[in-house]
C-alpha cells in the first residue's frame, strides 16, 4: 500500500493536492463561531473566576471579602474578557483558515477538519486565551496567584468544552460557500 503524502500546514506544495476551486469560508461564519464560543467561554469563566475567589482566594493572601464582591469580581474578569477574547479568537480562526494542514473536501466540495487539526487549533487557542485570562485576573485581583489558579483551572475545562465547540461546528454548513468541482 502506498502512503499518501502529508499534507503541508500553509498550502500544498503539490498542485494536485490543492482543489481548483476550494470552499469559501465566509467571515460571517467565523463571527457567528466567536460569538458561540465567547457565550461558553464566558460562563466557564464567570464560574471558575468565583470559585477560585471564594475557596481558594484567603490562601493567596486576597482579604475576605463577601460573596457580593467576590461575584462582582468574576463578573468584571468575565465580561471584560467578552471583548478581548472575540477580537482575539476572530483572529485565530482566520489564521486558522490559511492553513491546510489535515483538512479535506467532502463529495459536497465543503473542507472537512480532521480530528489532529481540531485538536491542534484547540491547544493554540487556549494558550493564547489562557494568557488573556491570566493577565485580566492579575488586572482585576491585583494577585499573581489568583490570576495564574484562574487561568489553570481554566485550560481544563475549556481544552474540553472549545473540542467540542469546533468538532459540532465543523458539522455546519452555514456560512461556506462551496467550490465547484
Amino acid at each position: 500500500m502506498r502512503e499518501q503524502p502529508e499534507r503541508p500546514i500553509f498550502g500544498p506544495e503539490d498542485p494536485r493536492l490543492d482543489p481548483p476551486n476550494p470552499p469559501e469560508i465566509q467571515p460571517a461564519r467565523s463571527i457567528a463561531k466567536a460569538i458561540s464560543w465567547r457565550i461558553v467561554g464566558t460562563i466557564d469563566t464567570l464560574v471558575l473566576s468565583f470559585v477560585v475567589l471564594s475557596v481558594l482566594g484567603s490562601f493567596f493572601g486576597l482579604e475576605e471579602s463577601s460573596g457580593a464582591d467576590r461575584a462582582k469580581t468574576a463578573a468584571f474578569i468575565a465580561l471584560t474578557e467578552v471583548v478581548t477574547k472575540m477580537t482575539l479568537y476572530y483572529l485565530h480562526e482566520r489564521l486558522w483558515l490559511r492553513m491546510h494542514w489535515d483538512r479535506t473536501l467532502d463529495e459536497g466540495g465543503h473542507y472537512r477538519d480532521g480530528r489532529r487539526r481540531s485538536a491542534t487549533k484547540t491547544a493554540t487557542w487556549r494558550v493564547l486565551a489562557s494568557a488573556d485570562t491570566m493577565v485580566l485576573g492579575l488586572v482585576f485581583t491585583g494577585n499573581l496567584a489568583t490570576a495564574i489558579s484562574i487561568g489553570g483551572f481554566e485550560i481544563i475545562t475549556k481544552l474540553v468544552l472549545y473540542f467540542f465547540h469546533e468538532r459540532y461546528w465543523a458539522r455546519i454548513r452555514w456560512g461556506i460557500v462551496p467550490g465547484r468541482p
